[in-house]
């Protein structure tokens, strides 16, 4: 006979659990933030369920210094919202299709169990929502994308993002600040000829290109600029930096890698029940993977943020994390020798 701390016993009961109804539990809005900023920790030591609106459609953005291209975004954003959760909690998804080509849309995230992680049950075709519900079982950080045919196109459009689903029994350490980067691939096509010979300021999506896996343009979160010029990470000397990490692909592993620190703390592949490496220097991340890493700001100034296969610096996968302050006595910086 099986103990009640049988671990067989525990995955039973949970699952056993996932079947109740949820109508008696407590209910709040999901805390949505758009990358880089990241929801506060769930405080909370019960479940509750958890409602998540989220509005699929087009928005014509700027690329790249040169082009706009037309996205496919959940909630105005890529990547998407970011979204916090507790294992326990019953996930209320709404998806709301707004988007007037006429694609069907839908959500498979990695975080939700069950045949296409809810992307049969979440399938609205234009001007139609639909709402279904998902007990969160298994804690970590999960990436969720759309899954409607053809697939590799939506995600390689922008639909895509981060959940991240706390364990039970309380969070990761706190740190100072806490980051949402996203890593993905762009394949267009060359602009076109206007009649009087200047090119296009807007480029379309290459299925091709694609195909071949040879993207024009490699990003995090989703544009050029938007951890360089728009937007970069900021810090503080001291602080302890926390980057919740996903890698949408379509294609590409990213091998992410910050100049000039390591990560004090890696937690591979979303995984937040064994214990972190330590002291990592580079982080490989397949396509529709993530990983948490957490490193401690010494020496002030900008550190520069890439995938070390290095020749995508120049298709745009960079961004910049700022660090402000005093030199910390004791730590070695530019010049010094240790």
């Amino acid at each position: 006979m099986l103990s009640s701390s049988d671990p067989n016993v525990k995955a039973f009961e949970t699952v056993r659990d996932s079947l109740l109804d949820p109508s008696d539990l407590p209910v709040e809005v999901a805390v949505l933030t758009n990358a880089p900023q990241v929801p506060p920790s769930i405080t909370r030591n019960y479940p509750a369920l958890v409602q998540v609106p989220l509005v699929a459609n087009t928005k014509l953005s700027q690329l790249t210094s040169q082009y706009k291209y037309e996205q496919w975004t959940f909630n105005g954003t890529v990547p998407g919202p970011f979204i916090r959760a507790r294992v326990g909690d019953v996930v209320e998804l709404t998806l709301t299709n707004k988007d007037t080509t006429g694609n069907p849309h839908n959500i498979d995230c990695h975080a939700f169990t069950g045949p296409g992680g809810g992307a049969p049950v979440t399938t609205a075709e234009e001007n139609e929502t639909k709402t279904a519900r998902f007990k969160l079982l298994h804690p970590g950080l999960f990436v969720y994308h759309c899954a409607a045919a053809p697939v590799p196109v939506h995600i390689a459009n922008g639909m895509y993002g981060l959940m991240y689903v706390q364990p039970e029994d309380g969070d990761l350490p706190p740190v100072d600040k806490e980051y949402y980067v996203m890593q993905s691939e762009w394949y267009h096509e060359p602009p076109e000829v206007d009649d009087d010979g200047r090119r296009s300021d807007t480029v379309e999506f290459s299925y091709p290109n694609g195909l071949r896996e040879e993207p024009q343009l490699v990003t995090l979160n989703g544009s050029e600029s938007a951890l360089t010029r728009d937007n970069p990470l900021k810090a503080a000397v001291g602080d302890s930096v926390r980057i919740f990490f996903g890698n949408a692909g379509p294609n590409l592993t990213s091998s992410f890698h910050i100049l000039g620190t390591q990560f004090s703390y890696l937690y591979r592949d979303g995984d937040v029940l064994s214990p972190p490496s330590r002291a990592i220097q580079t982080l490989s991340t397949p396509p529709g993977g993530s990983s948490i890493v957490d490193l401690k700001m010494f020496v002030p100034g900008t550190y520069t943020m890439i995938d070390h296969a290095i020749f995508r610096l120049d298709k745009g996968g960079v961004g910049f994390l700022n660090v402000s302050g005093p030199q910390t006595p004791g730590t070695p910086g530019e010049g010094d020798s240790v």
